[in-house]
């Protein structure tokens, strides 16, 4: 994630800040060319600082969950975010935490927004477009068979993922090293544009069943089979995670998760100039993040800074007697999965 800067006092402004901490200007996200916009908080109408336009805030800015704006005139109400929802919770029952929970789920969706509109994917909302895209935020007390998935563009989370308490439990229940709402939101649009950008085009399928398996297996019998006897002991191998190993599909939508991860991770470290020099001499733990990601064709390049700054990350978490940031280890045939969907996107974008 980028940083951005005050458009009144040049102080950083971070991307879910509502104002600036330094000097109280307010502060709006615009999608289009990924830039912070900052606004006099004493005028009634939204005038950038510097380009002295008028804007208007996404409606979703009431709830305080969002802070991206839109120029005045323009017809929409919604974001471009806030417009790929279909489904949010029910807000009218004060005593529930379904309000606190949908703000950190915005947080987290209207961060893979970022991304995918940075990395340049089509992102239309199925509102609009059949073939888009919506989120469903829901209750499993309204529906007990609802469950966190992906089906036709409309990626279902449950709100309870946004309960930290409850994520936790789930992730231990489920035996898993990490679990995130953002981690959730990246894999399962990870099964939405495997079915915009691999299945209808017969190159990319071909190649993709090369690395990744057939998808015609049985998906419901594998599941199955995967819940029954587990993953195989040698997972680590050849996969990103043992939930991987269940289907071809969900290896695809583990490893794209992991790829936005890693493409994530070395742009905060490219924005924030970090650099990774230990104290003892090994080429292996030391680099110097010079670039953005999303700029670069050599996904080996990107590989070589991730792996020293999540080391390094994840020893200061240690140090703190937090979990690791990223506690996975990338094999080479990961590495081939990571630069098939690095590939693939580059090529969507020319």
């Amino acid at each position: 994630m980028k940083i951005f800067q005050c458009g009144h006092c040049n102080a950083s402004v971070f991307f879910e800040n509502n104002s600036c901490d330094t000097c109280g200007h307010l502060t709006g996200y615009r999608a289009t060319d990924h830039k912070m916009l900052t606004f006099a908080p004493d005028i009634a109408a939204l005038i950038s600082d510097r380009e002295h336009t008028e804007y208007k805030y996404c409606k979703n800015k009431e709830y305080n969950v969002c802070n991206w704006v839109l120029e005045k005139h323009d017809p929409e109400d919604y974001c471009s975010a806030c417009q790929l929802n279909r489904t949010i919770p029910n807000l009218s029952n004060t005593a529930s935490d379904n309000f606190e929970n949908w703000q950190h789920l915005e947080i987290a969706k209207h961060r893979l927004v970022y991304q995918l509109q940075k990395i340049g994917l089509p992102l239309r909302s199925k509102l609009q477009d059949e073939d888009g895209l919506c989120f469903d935020f829901v209750s499993k007390k309204d529906n007990p068979s609802l469950m966190t998935g992906h089906a036709n563009g409309v990626v279902t989370i449950l709100i309870r993922e946004g309960n930290s308490v409850l994520r936790e439990q789930a992730r231990k229940d489920m035996v898993e090293p990490y679990r995130t709402l953002v981690g959730h939101l990246r894999h399962e649009v990870g099964h939405y544009y495997w079915e915009r950008l691999v299945r209808h085009h017969p190159k990319v399928l071909k190649d993709f069943r090369a690395i990744f398996g057939n998808e015609e297996t049985d998906y419901s019998e594998a599941l199955q089979t995967y819940y029954k006897t587990g993953a195989p002991k040698d997972w680590q191998d050849s996969y990103i995670s043992e939930y991987a190993t269940s289907h071809p599909w969900e290896d695809w939508a583990e490893t794209w998760a992991h790829y936005l991860h890693i493409m994530e991770m070395v742009e905060t470290a490219y924005f924030f100039r970090v650099n990774v020099n230990p104290k003892f001499k090994t080429r292996a733990l030391k680099t110097k993040v010079s670039f953005d990601p999303y700029t670069k064709k050599n996904f080996d390049a990107i590989l070589h800074k991730c792996v020293p700054l999540s080391l390094a990350v994840n020893s200061i978490n240690r140090a703190m007697g937090i979990p690791d940031v990223y506690p996975f280890v990338i094999s080479p045939p990961i590495i081939e999965k990571l630069k098939f969907i690095h590939q693939l996107l580059l090529y969507k974008r020319k």
